[in-house]
């Protein structure tokens, strides 16, 4: 299992950044030899598998957790503006930072990942007649050229480490949905597995750097003296939501 409290997945730091950079470029090396052959044969399978992957794909759209966690945040943060009681605003304000950083976590790196696929326009699979795989339309605003790397890929994963992030338990689960959405890419015909290699990236890093920035401020997290981020306790939500004991009688 990962130790999630480290402050970069997999050992990353400042000192070995360049060992990731050179893996990330051998593998996309490795993967764009069969990136063309990997999407017809997924686009290939059997229609109950295809049918399949296209109902998993859509956990990869952004909004399903973008609005809800927004929504939540204004709610709480609206709501410590007219609760006096300092225990329920407290809590309203631990909350609207939960809810912020799943918001933040999720949507900052699937913005970077939009970014990167507009400015490099790559070709998605449906174009591969006009441009092969590896075509570029530098800075395009067309749909048909944005393909690497995976947005829904990105969102899945920056999703997976959030939640992992907050409640180790459900981390495994969650990368298995994120993995099963990177592979769904591909079968839909969306992506190449470059793609999806990138979405990979991008979403675990981005969800990472989102977590550092707030453990430096003490937002829903904190760092350590080890340097490990740690999940802050939620005082204020815990004594709310711990029963009063009832008075004995004498």
């Amino acid at each position: 299992m990962m130790d999630l409290n480290r402050p970069w997945p997999l050992g990353l730091s400042r000192g070995t950044w360049w060992r990731f950079a050179l893996v990330f470029v051998v593998l996309l090396a490795l993967l764009a030899v069969i990136d063309r052959a990997a999407s017809v044969y997924g686009q290939g399978l059997p229609e109950a598998a295809v049918r399949f992957f296209r109902v998993i794909t859509d956990f990869g759209l952004s909004e399903w957790v973008l609005i809800p966690s927004l929504a939540l945040m204004l709610l709480c943060a609206g709501l410590t503006l007219v609760i006096r009681k300092w225990t329920p605003r407290l809590a309203l304000f631990e909350m609207a930072q939960l809810y912020g950083f799943i918001f933040v976590g999720v949507g900052l790196p699937g913005l970077m990942s939009n970014l990167i696929k507009r400015a490099l326009g790559r070709g998605r699979p449906e174009v591969f007649d006009q441009v092969g795989a590896y075509g570029l339309t530098l800075f395009s605003n067309d749909v048909a050229y944005q393909s690497f790397p995976s947005g829904h890929t990105t969102t899945s994963f920056a999703l997976a480490f959030v939640i992992g992030f907050i409640s180790r338990r459900w981390f495994p689960w969650v990368l298995l949905v994120a993995a099963a959405v990177g592979v769904s890419r591909v079968v839909v015909g969306a992506h190449y597995p470059t793609d999806v290699l990138g979405g990979i990236v991008v979403g675990t890093l981005g969800a990472y750097m989102v977590r550092n920035f707030f453990a430096s401020r003490r937002w829903v997290f904190r760092f350590d003296a080890a340097g490990r981020a740690r999940l802050r306790p939620w005082a204020a939500v815990r004594r709310l939501a711990r029963p009063k004991r009832k008075p004995q009688p004498l």
